[in-house]
């Protein structure tokens, strides 16, 4: 089996300081793609560049303290590609993909950070670029090879993703605009929401993300913004899946998921 856990870090030094390194010792993902890494190559030098066994590649952020993605694999990949656009969003450090190809098979892995509009009109038209953006560039990579993309995609699709779906729905993350897109991706584009093709109907239970207003995670008052999607042949193995909630690493949870193949 092969297992793979997405996580929103919110600061790898913060994440680190609250527990990571022993929770990924006892967890032992083959791989861990993670966002918002909020840190500079040299800031991960001589601390990060590895997790116990697991392998760190990068992609930062041009801006101090902000984004930056990555992967940590105990696998060697045959290529790394760091950035997808060649433009605005690669000085944001929002995407990284590894390849693990071999001549029986092409696959990719990869851990993207999609932009958050909640903070202004500005930043929801930056969010609107990179998802015109990132679909042409998907469905390309689709019609070439098989891949995994974990990340904080910053959209709840269904109502069913969030628990406050009523009053939520002129805010980013939940916009009829954004949750088309998903909509879209998902069938034109053919992608797999694996989290959704092994648990069609949870609610409660799917949360990824809390508010750190209120009472939000006592209350698990959550949305789901952490998937994989995956071309249809790998989200067909998929197997298992599992948010986790023991401890807090960050305002995000790792989603694991399990799938029937090895790298």
């Amino acid at each position: 089996m092969f297992k793979l856990t997405s996580l929103n870090l919110n600061g790898i030094r913060s994440a680190s300081n609250k527990g990571l390194e022993p929770w990924l010792a006892a967890h032992q993902p083959d791989c861990i793609c993670v966002q918002e890494i909020k840190a500079q190559a040299g800031d991960m030098a001589g601390r990060f560049e590895e997790i116990g066994d697991l392998k760190g590649h990068f992609h930062c952020a041009e801006k101090k303290g902000y984004a930056g993605v990555g992967v940590y694999t105990r696998h060697e990949p045959s290529e790394v590609l760091v950035g997808f656009d060649r433009g605005e969003f690669d000085g944001e450090g929002r995407y990284l993909e590894l390849r693990f190809d071999t001549p029986q098979r092409k696959f990719s892995l990869i851990s993207a950070y999609f932009p958050s509009g909640s903070s202004g009109e500005e930043r929801q038209l930056a969010k609107y670029r990179f998802l015109d953006l990132i679909y042409p560039h998907l469905t390309a990579l689709k019609s070439q090879r098989d891949f995994i993309l974990c990340g904080d995609i910053n959209i709840a699709h269904q109502q069913i993703d969030l628990k406050n779906w009523r009053s939520n729905q002129k805010n980013s993350g939940f916009l009829p605009e954004e949750r088309a897109w998903m909509t879209k991706l998902l069938t034109d584009g053919g992608l797999v929401d694996v989290y959704r093709h092994l648990r069609p109907d949870t609610t409660d239970a799917c949360y990824t993300w809390w508010s750190n207003r209120g009472q939000a995670y006592a209350n698990n008052v959550g949305w789901r913004l952490d998937y994989h999607l995956a071309t249809p042949a790998l989200a067909g193995l998929a197997r298992s899946e599992a948010i986790y909630k023991a401890e807090k690493f960050s305002d995000h949870a790792p989603i694991t998921i399990e799938y029937d193949f090895s790298l």
